[in-house]
Parts: structure tokens; sequence; C-alpha cells
């Protein structure tokens, strides 16, 4: 445990005599980075570089931060993207059901922007999915 900050000492002082003691003990070696420039330093000042460095590790896109009805509203919007290259009409049914599962719990209990979403007719994204193929 740290020790306490003894009276009559300024808090600067106590702080560097803790960091000089660390770096003696070898506490600082072999950390990683360590000799290499901090990344980021030649980007502008971002106030949410956190969050995307968050979302770059976890792999997600930004999407990932809207509340769910705009989620589904852009996954209605990319779905003959979606399902373009799947093999099946089975695939793209199964699909369009799973999207519409989640449609269905959302409207149960809307959570967020009131942002219309309804459930997708598996059939008409059946028929473009076909004129897709067709071409």
């Amino acid at each position: 445990m740290t020790e306490r900050k003894p009276p009559g000492l300024s808090f600067e002082s106590w702080v560097e005599k803790q960091i000089r003691e660390a770096a003696e003990r070898g506490a600082f070696d072999n950390l990683p980075g360590a000799g290499k420039p901090l990344p980021g330093l030649d980007r502008p000042h971002d106030e949410m570089w956190w969050i995307k460095q968050k979302l770059d590790r976890e792999g997600l896109s930004a999407d990932a931060l809207l509340p769910t009805s705009l989620q589904l509203r852009k996954e209605i919007d990319r779905l003959p993207g979606t399902v373009r290259d799947l093999p099946t009409e089975r695939t793209v049914r199964d699909v369009v059901v799973e999207l519409n599962r989640r449609i269905a719990e959302h409207l149960r209990a809307p959570s967020g922007p009131n942002v219309p979403v309804r459930p997708v007719n598996p059939d008409e994204v059946v028929r473009q999915w076909r004129a897709a193929r067709a071409h």
C-alpha cells in the first residue's frame, strides 16, 4: 500500500518522490511501448479518443453506440447488401427472421428515440435477392 503524504511536504514533491523510488525499484522497466513515441500525438485533440480506441479494440463499429431503434433501422436499410451474397433462399429467410425477431423484441419494450421500425417482409427480401442474383 502507498504511504500517506507526510505533513509539510508539497503534494508535487511527494508524487515526484514516489515516481523516483518506483523507477529505482525498476517498476517501469519492460513496460509495453517503452522507448516508443506515444500513439496519436500527431493527431488533433479529440475528446472521444478513448471511445474510438475501445471500439477499435473490440472490433465494433460506431453503430454499436446508437439506440436500438436506430440500429435496427440501419440494419433494415442495409439488408439488401447483407443478403446479396448468401447462397440459398433459406439462409436469406433465416437472416430476415432473426432481424424480425429483434424488431419484435424492440417493439414490445421500445427504448430510445421514437424511430418508426416495423418487421421486414421475408417474401419481398427474397424477391429482391432473386432479382439481384439474376443480374
